[in-house]
């Protein structure tokens, strides 16, 4: 498990509500420590631990770089805030609609992350979709949603739609939008997100480069997403995790607060 970030709790709030504040804060600042933000928008969100119905989500201005515990704010599902320590916090509307949708229909997946990056983009606007074209993408073989595009995330009914179309998935391209991941943990849901973006800024590039691209037989592709799903990966994705945070390790003072 990630060591704790903070054993320091403000009045108001549990400390393992905090600590979970704490890793969601350290989490945007590596979206924006990965060139993975879009100004303001995008949102990442952490079910609040021991609740069911809350999650913490942004306060809809702060730029991710400058993001911490105490600018995160709870809401609910129905997108009401219920934080003392964040009481008149605004939230991106369209975060809360596709959040609290994979939040309330899969109580399994903790982290929930959605971005808006250049090769991200131009994937999900591509009539293929994510190809196989790297060990990155393999990763995804079989285990990869799509979701197709209605318009700026502001209707709650979307998120029947969006639900039934992860299914029992933990990554999603939004078509024409962006790219959606999840997973039981902070460190789960950050290696998701990065290894899709990782594999959308290769398969950009590889396009990009006018030869005929070479792809590994179905056999392959199978045999390498089943490698990343074996025993002993939740060890790696947390070891991966621990490194990452010690890129930003100099601003845990200033997030964790």
């Amino acid at each position: 498990m990630t060591a704790p970030l903070s054993s320091q709790a403000p009045r108001g709030c549990s400390s393992e509500e905090w600590q979970a504040r704490c890793e969601l804060a350290a989490l945007y600042r590596l979206i924006a420590y990965y060139r993975m933000t879009d100004l303001i928008d995008t949102h990442l969100t952490l079910r609040v631990p021991g609740s069911a119905e809350h999650f913490l989500i942004n306060h809809y201005g702060v730029p991710f770089e400058q993001m911490r515990a105490s600018d995160l704010v709870r809401i609910d599902h129905q997108g009401r805030v219920a934080d003392p320590l964040n009481p008149d916090g605004r939230i991106n509307v369209a975060g809360f609609v596709i959040h609290s949708a994979i939040h309330a229909a899969r109580p399994e997946l903790a982290c929930v992350i959605h971005t808006h990056t250049a090769a991200g983009m131009a994937v999900s606007a591509q009539a293929e979709g994510l190809l196989p074209l790297t060990q990155h993408a393999m990763k995804f073989h079989g285990k990869l949603a799509y979701h197709e595009y209605e318009g700026v995330a502001l209707d709650v009914a979307e998120r029947q739609r969006l639900v039934a179309d992860l299914g029992p998935h933990k990554a999603m391209i939004l078509r024409n939008h962006g790219l959606l991941a999840a997973g039981e943990s902070v460190a789960e849901a950050f290696m998701e997100i990065y290894f899709l973006e990782r594999a959308c800024q290769a398969q950009v590039q590889a396009l990009a480069g006018g030869r005929e691209l070479h792809l590994p037989s179905e056999a392959v592709q199978r045999h390498t997403a089943a490698q990343f799903a074996a025993e002993g990966e939740r060890e790696i994705v947390d070891l991966a995790w621990r490194a990452a945070l010690r890129l930003i390790e100099e601003q845990r003072p200033d997030y964790c607060r």
